[in-house]
């Protein structure tokens, strides 16, 4: 500490002596790479806790196939392939097998690192590709003593790496400290694990709406544009010669990943796919799935052993056609609290008329449709869903399930949500009551999403986006109306809420405000622009404003 006297020639200054102190307030490169990580993309994350495993004594066949490729694959080959794509439709459990064969790799120490995208989560580093390659980094940093030091070196060296684009950020925080610790030590082995690739969303460097960037819009990229990139960056690294682990990436059939994998387009680089949908039966690890969670159901409610016959469970094998989806959803279909006993709802279930068509999802459809329609409003219980949806889709806000409540809701008084989402706990992850101001909606599985944005799967219960959107916007309008009443009682989060999305939501102002059934009130235009004076971007200020009330006075 140096002490130093300033104002040495002034006059009529008494007793100054100020103490200059240098305080070094930098923060350590792993800490600077920690802080732009997804975290609840880690296999063994707090945000994962509900994720899908593989019942035990299922699936063990699939399991030790990919856990011997990890292994020994084609070591002793001059060209090894060290990067395989797991695929099948959707529900056919490719998350649980990740997921299981994840702590397996990691309880014996050859798991390098995790990441589980996932569309439906209210984190942005699960839906989109800005933080996979700093959060393998990070999990490198952990597996070995080495790298850590060689990546922390790395991020000293580079500091604006988390600037650049992914393939750099892989050469740099990846490749090159796997370069550097070659020879240092027994070379590790083990395995890189990305799941659910497909429901990687697409990141926008540009406004692309014509309200943002006025005359000259940019074109959108599509969710394909980042995966493939993704895709390209792990191919860097799979075939660099000193990398060290094999790269297992899951995720459906759709026609980038088909393409990317075909050994026409790429025949030396990948080691042969695995589909979990042909390459393997799962009816008898089904059968084993179904066994012991009525086993256990009986336990809980007292039944009877002779409950349900194995004619019952063979039903239930042959509707789902290798959808384990369909049986985790007839399960907790079952034990979630209906009024119904067990027996009743599945005697209900079993009595779903089997349709001849060949979609192997037909009888999840119709499992989902029976689920919906158990709501005391199925269209509105649609409604909110796909709201739910809508919300968890844009970065900007993913709100708490308090706060859809409040924005969604006709009366704030009611019970609205759990009236509707009451039958639907199957479907839908409701958090409880007394913490729903801090945690969010979400969804078992995106099939459900799938099924209700296809008109011809869900059929009369197909909702088109308009009508999602206006339901949106009634919402936001109602929202404020009340809130001239309350204001003061408004939490920070629902002020932001409210103050951020004529703004930010997906469209323009106008296009939600020219709609005929979305009447605003004066009290809705003035509560809402008092609250983007003071909280929102005002930047969109005189935009809204013009449209809000060109629409009142129409």
């Amino acid at each position: 500490m140096t002490s130093t006297s300033f104002f040495t020639n002034a006059h009529d200054i008494h007793n100054i002596d100020l103490q200059v102190v240098n305080v070094s307030s930098s923060v350590g490169p792993l800490e600077k790479l920690e802080a732009r990580i997804a975290a609840g993309a880690i296999h063994d994350s707090a945000e994962r806790c509900d994720a899908p495993k593989c019942h035990p004594e299922t699936r063990v066949a699939v399991q030790d196939d990919l856990y011997s490729w990890i292994v020994d694959g084609d070591s002793h080959s001059e060209n090894p392939k060290k990067m395989k794509w797991v695929t099948g439709p959707a529900g056919t459990g490719k998350t649980a097998v990740m997921g299981s064969l994840s702590q397996r790799c990691a309880a014996d120490g050859i798991l390098g690192a995790t990441f589980f995208f996932a569309s439906w989560s209210a984190s942005i580093g699960r839906r989109r590709k800005t933080a996979l390659v700093t959060t393998i980094a990070y999990q490198l940093a952990q597996y070995r003593e080495e790298f850590k030091d060689a990546i922390s070196n790395a991020i000293e060296a580079n500091p604006g790496v988390f600037q650049k684009n992914l393939h750099v950020q892989m050469e740099t925080l990846v490749l090159a400290p796997v370069r550097e610790i070659a020879g240092q030590s027994d070379k590790p082995r083990g395995v890189i694990i990305i799941d659910g690739l497909d429901e990687c969303e697409a990141e926008q460097y540009h406004d692309t709406t014509p309200a943002g960037s006025r005359a000259h819009p940019t074109q959108a990229r599509s969710n394909e544009q980042d995966q493939l990139e993704i895709l390209q960056v792990l191919q860097q690294a799979s075939l660099a010669p000193s990398f060290p682990f094999r790269i297992l990436i899951a995720s459906r059939p759709e026609r980038v990943f088909r393409e990317f994998f075909d050994p026409d387009n790429n025949p030396d680089c990948f080691a042969p796919k695995l589909d979990l949908n042909q390459d393997y039966n799962a009816d008898d690890d089904m059968t084993l799935f179904l066994e012991a969670q009525f086993n256990r159901i009986r336990r809980r409610y007292n039944l009877p052993s002779s409950w349900p016959t194995p004619k019952d469970i063979q039903t239930l094998v042959e509707n789902a056609s290798g959808q384990f989806i369909y049986a985790a959803t007839v399960i907790r279909f079952l034990e979630m609290g209906h009024k119904d006993t067990p027996r009743v709802l599945l005697d209900s279930i079993l009595a779903m008329k089997k349709t001849a068509n060949v979609n192997p999802l037909k009888q999840l459809d119709v499992l989902y449709s029976h689920i919906l329609e158990s709501s005391p409003d199925p269209p509105l219980s649609v409604l909110w869903i796909s709201s739910i949806d809508s919300f968890n889709s844009f970065s900007r806000f993913s709100p708490s399930a308090l706060n859809i409540n409040l924005f969604l809701q006709t009366d704030p008084e009611s019970s609205e949500a759990e009236h509707l989402l009451g039958n639907l706990h199957s479907l839908v992850r409701v958090p409880s009551h007394n913490v729903q101001a801090t945690t969010f909606y979400g969804f078992y599985h995106k099939s459900l999403l799938d099924f209700l944005k296809d008109p011809t799967r869900c059929e009369g219960l197909y909702i088109e986006e308009t009508e999602v959107n206006v339901f949106i916007w009634e919402g936001f309008i109602r929202a404020c109306t009340r809130a001239c009443t309350a204001r003061s009682s408004l939490s920070e989060g629902f002020s932001k809420l409210l103050a951020d999305f004529p703004s930010s939501w997906p469209g323009t102002a106008q296009d939600g405000l020219a709609h005929p059934k979305v009447v605003p009130t004066r009290a809705s235009v003035d509560l809402w622009v008092s609250l983007a004076m003071t909280k929102g971007n005002r930047s969109c200020l005189w935009e809204m404003f013009w449209a809000a009330h060109r629409s009142v006075r129409a």
